[in-house]
């Protein structure tokens, strides 16, 4: 299965017609975005596909994923430890061989730690968790292995390069992993396709 994830930059970075662009050039099987606000909502009439979105509490923008086919269960919000300004939550999805879970977590280096573990219980025996985990070094998640790009996904300041966009597994494998070109965001799509073992 082939992924995209992508923080779209809320209300100033990519839009429908970017990502229906980014489908369209390498034909994902899902695209998880983060920063994604109500106006993605468009995009199964540009692209077509399904999609659900999440706003983060108190926020206008949060979590979506765009579906080539529909999925077979309702998306699942799970609630996380909330950061000092943004409540955040993860949206998990089943697929029909394994579970994927949609992030974008908080900027302190041990909650967004403390998230990752939250969302590792909540999740099945073959899982991923992809977003912009906002991390820098390990995960220090048990059980999971860091396969994303091993690139950069994020320019801090437009100076510092970071890997912020990551992706994790447990009982799968992955094939391939590349940062994508940056488009209109401050992000790095991250592609990555996805086996079982």
């Amino acid at each position: 299965m082939k992924l995209i994830s992508w923080n779209l930059l809320h209300t100033t970075g990519a839009g429908v017609e970017q990502v229906a662009a980014l489908i369209e050039r390498h034909a994902p099987d899902l695209v998880l975005m983060q920063e994604a606000t109500v106006a993605i909502e468009a995009l199964p009439a540009r692209a077509g596909g399904f999609l659900v979105r999440v706003s983060l509490p108190g926020r206008l923008h949060g979590l979506a994923a765009w579906s080539r086919a529909p999925l077979q269960e309702p998306a699942e919000t799970l609630k996380l430890q909330r950061g000092l300004i943004v409540k955040r939550v993860c949206q998990i999805l089943e697929l029909p061989a394994f579970s994927v879970a949609n992030v974008h977590l908080s900027h302190g280096q041990l909650l967004n730690r403390l998230q990752l573990r939250r969302i590792a219980r909540a999740l099945p025996a073959c899982a991923a968790i992809i977003g912009d985990c906002n991390m820098v070094g390990a995960p220090l998640l048990p059980g999971f292995q860091d396969v994303g790009a091993r690139q950069p996904t994020h320019n801090s300041g437009r100076v510092l390069p970071l890997r912020l966009d990551r992706c994790f597994v447990r009982g799968l494998c992955c094939e391939t992993a590349e940062a994508l070109p940056r488009g209109a965001s401050d992000h790095r799509p991250l592609l990555v396709v996805l086996a079982p073992p």
